[in-house]
């Protein structure tokens, strides 16, 4: 099976997906981190092309110990948005990289990015398999055979921008793979000063730790990541990644 794990910004995939990619890659399936943006925007002590620079590498560091490939589509912080430019975009990159599954951020989050990213993601799912939306210009890659499985990673916290909570349809207990996430999460080095600054956080692997922790409690386990799975109309409703992670998965108390 092929996974596309594709988020906002480099470390989104780590701090809210990162043991389940884990797990999804010591069971043999191939993953891939995609971002939109580089970060270009995450820091205060670089310019945007030098921390763009710095957090691509971080990004392919956090991505090689899972045995993942990371890859950045060419989008810019605080630049994305929901045109048709940009759909072709994420669509050419879902042609190219032919995913069975694809994992990214919640519709209602606290970023505009995040949001942007998630309706962009969505939309491009269904227009992969579309060949006449034609995206040459972005990537040769012919269209695919079907819409793969969508799903959308909890917010931080478990809540949208205005506070109010989002509701996990399951999680993954990830136990077993929590140190790999940590180290994952760790190769962002260059995060640290700037979520110090802008979000607060005096350790950002903490502030990790306690979102992931909040997860298990919501299903009884110590360390989880939660998802819900998209099912509009024509879009797969099969559970095939609940069915790759069979032992993993864990309902809601």
């Amino acid at each position: 099976m092929r996974v596309l794990c594709l988020h906002a910004h480099p470390d989104d995939a780590e701090i809210l997906a990162g043991g389940t990619l884990a797990l999804l890659a010591s069971l043999g399936h191939k993953v891939v981190i995609a971002t939109m943006t580089a970060g270009d925007c995450g820091s205060v002590e670089y310019g945007p092309q030098e921390i763009a620079d710095i957090r691509r590498q971080e990004a392919a560091r956090a991505a090689a110990q899972i045995g993942a490939d990371h890859h950045w589509l060419g989008f810019k912080d605080l630049s994305i948005f929901e045109d048709d430019a940009s759909r072709k975009r994420v669509t050419a990159a879902l042609r190219r990289f032919r995913p069975d599954v694809v994992l990214t951020a919640s519709p209602k989050d606290y970023h505009c990015d995040h949001e942007a990213t998630s309706k962009l993601v969505t939309d491009a799912c269904f227009g992969a398999s579309a060949p006449n939306y034609q995206t040459q210009s972005f990537d040769q890659a012919p269209a695919l055979d079907r819409i793969p499985h969508l799903y959308y990673l909890d917010p931080a916290e478990g809540i949208d921008r205005y506070g109010e909570t989002i509701q996990a349809q399951f999680f993954v207990d990830i136990a077993s793979t929590m140190e790999q996430k940590r180290n994952m999460l760790a190769a962002h080095k260059s995060q640290r000063a700037w979520l110090l600054k802008q979000h607060g956080m005096d350790d950002f692997i903490e502030t990790m730790e306690e979102w992931t922790r909040s997860r298990g409690k919501l299903c009884g386990t110590e360390w989880a990541e939660g998802f819900r799975q998209y099912g509009g109309h024509a879009y797969p409703r099969t559970p095939l990644l609940q069915e790759a992670l069979a032992e993993h998965v864990r309902q809601p108390l």
